[in-house]
């Protein structure tokens, strides 16, 4: 790992995308702090329909985002990223309009749609535009910590505004954000790194496709990942799902309203996870594997699963949200994203990480559902302790293959 200082186009492409990601996670994490509570409160949505929201996000998902990855190889990174900018602030909107659960899986399958041109694009347009790798998983980490101080700005401003106003109209107002946000990234992000292929032929688009399967099917590092991936975020997502019901159901101390209680919630996760991040990415200087991190992180995921699973009180079931939210799955997505892309070039660099999404979706699918049916008939405390030997397993899978 280089501790040499970034050149100043390098700064600069870096203080771009810190920005965005500071400023994306405002508008996405505090509309997902307020649509979390909407669907329980207003659309009165059981577990395994929580649940199922996600799985039907990950359906459109895993179809879409190997050609949402092959597009921003081909065409462009920066266009790949406009479209996911105006898919968001339409589904983002949509949601805060509706309260049949038909139609909340209709918005949540079109953000499942948006993401895709997402993930992936914008790890591989700051390493292109940087064209500086040795720094590139340093400036990752720290657009990661951005993105927790721009999720806590979100937490504040959006939980204030619903408590004061209204669930749906704070829900509006950060899909219309959201899609403003796209005028920064057309106006403001360059894109001289990147070349497109001759012609834009489903041909290359396909040549593509293959370079990066061949590459994640032969090397085991990635296929770790991979594996790794989609355990956790069936893990993640039925928790994400489930833990504001369980809370809920816990009982809140009766002082201020549930939107309060998980605005500050957030805010104590978001805390922990600008401190893990801190850490993490002086570990990476040092030049500390990323496998090493990701296990330690899961550990630190497991002990809060079964926290919050078996806690006395409420007050040990939110300190473990925290661990969970705030520290491990932080740490373990970064971890994953940096891992993957110190292993595939610029040609194939959104593909592969596409491939990493797709993962993401497909445990959302495959295991997501199944834990969110498990706490339908057995008890959210049931689900969320198989989750945690789900984490257990990705940390030693990943730590086994580096």
């Amino acid at each position: 790992m280089s501790d040499q200082p970034l050149s100043q186009n390098a700064q600069q492409i870096a203080a771009l995308y810190t920005r965005w990601i500071g400023l994306r996670a405002v508008f996405h994490r505090g509309w997902w702090l307020v649509t979390s509570l909407y669907l329980i409160v207003e659309a009165d949505l059981s577990p395994v329909q929580l649940v199922f929201l996600g799985t039907a996000q990950g359906i459109v998902a895993v179809m879409c985002e190997i050609p949402a990855g092959v597009v921003a190889d081909t065409i462009s990174r920066k266009t790949s990223l406009l479209i996911a900018h105006a898919l968001m602030s339409a589904a983002m909107v949509g949601t805060g309009l509706v309260t049949s659960f038909e139609a909340l899986i209709a918005t949540q399958m079109l953000w499942g749609l948006a993401w895709t041109f997402s993930s992936g694009a914008d790890i591989a347009w700051l390493t292109d535009e940087m064209k500086e790798p040795d720094q590139t998983a340093q400036v990752i980490t720290r657009g990661a910590r951005w993105e927790q101080v721009g999720s806590a700005a979100g937490l504040l401003a959006f939980g204030a505004f619903a408590w004061v106003i209204d669930l749906s109209a704070a829900m509006i107002l950060a899909g219309a954000s959201m899609g403003a946000l796209g005028l920064f990234v057309g106006l403001k992000f360059p894109e001289r790194g990147f070349r497109a292929i001759a012609g834009k032929t489903w041909v290359g688009s396909f040549r593509i496709f293959h370079q990066g399967l061949s590459l994640a099917l032969s090397n085991k590092a990635i296929l770790g990942i991979f594996l790794a991936t989609l355990l956790v975020n069936g893990a993640d997502e039925a928790f994400v799902r489930l833990y504001p019901k369980g809370l809920l159901e816990f009982g809140f101390p009766a002082e201020l309203p549930p939107i309060l209680w998980l605005t500050m919630l957030g805010l104590a996760s978001l805390l922990g996870a600008a401190m893990a991040l801190a850490l993490i990415e002086r570990r990476i200087a040092l030049g500390r594997t990323p496998s090493e991190t990701y296990l330690l992180a899961s550990f630190c995921g497991v002990l809060g699963l079964l926290m919050f699973s078996w806690a006395p009180s409420v007050s040990y079931a939110m300190l473990g949200v925290v661990l969970v939210q705030g520290i491990a799955m932080s740490v373990m997505r970064v971890m994953s994203v940096i891992a993957v892309n110190e292993r595939t070039g610029s040609d194939v660099r959104a593909t592969v990480q596409s491939f990493l999404a797709q993962m993401e979706y497909a445990g959302e699918i495959a295991l997501g559902l199944s834990l969110g049916a498990l706490a339908q008939f057995v008890g959210i405390d049931a689900a969320m302790t198989c989750a945690a030997a789900l984490i257990l397993t990705a940390g030693f899978i990943v730590r086994s293959r580096s």
